[in-house]
């Protein structure tokens, strides 16, 4: 996945190399009832959601028994890259919501009709999307800008005292909103190319947020913001190990909901 990274990402300067839990994930424990919010960013790694991120999300919650709906916002992407090539594609643009109504299998909401009162946690999924469409994190780093409607939704859910889960490059999100945050993308050296992202952790610290390093199938739960994150595929590794993460991260979002 990560062979096309250099040209893919040699425009977005800020994403290229520069105490919980370690899995009871494969159970049947279900927090029947909890109804979550999953925030997407387009379709596809290099230029909105990560999928397999996604699809793994999307199976750890229907193991919890939650009820899940799915958001976007209705915004242009920042460009289109072509997956084959690692290139941008010349002369189109795509939009966030149509896009992520394909992984949605169409059942997806405009991210501006997201209520709080509605839901009892919230969970972003990766992908460079992530920091391209629901931010400008990919050329601005920590000086990014936040989408509107990601930035009420993010604050709204921690007023509320509900859940956020993040996984991948999205803890950036938190990092950028939520003062002193606790969240973790992985290790903050690259190890031989094992965490090609490493310098993520930098930014994070820039932003006054605190970096907690873990492993790809852990999660990290701040348990005074009720955030829990999660490093997927910010480690170049095996993808059971990826989905055994997000399933920590899941498992902890459905605990803290209380449902």
């Amino acid at each position: 996945m990560f062979a096309l990274r250099s040209l893919a990402f040699k425009s977005v300067p800020f994403l290229g190399k520069s105490q919980l839990v370690n899995s009871g994930l494969h159970t049947s424990a279900s927090w029947s009832g909890a109804k979550v919010a999953v925030v997407l960013s387009g379709c596809g790694v290099y230029d909105g959601t990560e999928i397999h991120e996604a699809s793994a999300i999307l199976v750890h919650l229907s193991r919890g028994g939650a009820e899940v709906q799915m958001y976007a916002p209705d915004v242009s992407q920042m460009h289109v890259i072509d997956h084959g090539k690692g290139v941008p594609a010349e002369n189109e643009s795509r939009n966030v919501l149509s896009e992520s109504a394909r992984i949605a299998r169409g059942n997806i909401t405009d991210l501006v009709k997201l209520s709080v009162s509605n839901h009892d946690a919230i969970i972003f999924p990766g992908g460079f999307g992530a920091a391209k469409n629901l931010s400008t994190f990919a050329v601005d780093g920590p000086d990014c800008k936040i989408n509107a409607d990601v930035e009420r939704v993010l604050k709204d859910f921690h007023k509320a005292g509900k859940p956020i889960g993040l996984c991948c490059i999205s803890p950036v999100l938190a990092a950028k909103l939520l003062p002193g945050v606790e969240v973790t993308v992985g290790h903050e050296e690259e190890k031989g190319g094992k965490w090609p992202y490493a310098g993520t952790a930098g930014a994070i610290k820039a932003l006054g947020a605190k970096h907690i390093v873990k492993e790809v199938t852990e999660a990290h739960v701040d348990q005074k913001n009720k955030v829990v994150t999660s490093p997927a595929f910010m480690c170049e590794t095996q993808l059971h190990l990826i989905f055994d993460g997000i399933g920590a991260m899941v498992t902890n979002v459905l605990k803290l909901s209380g449902k």
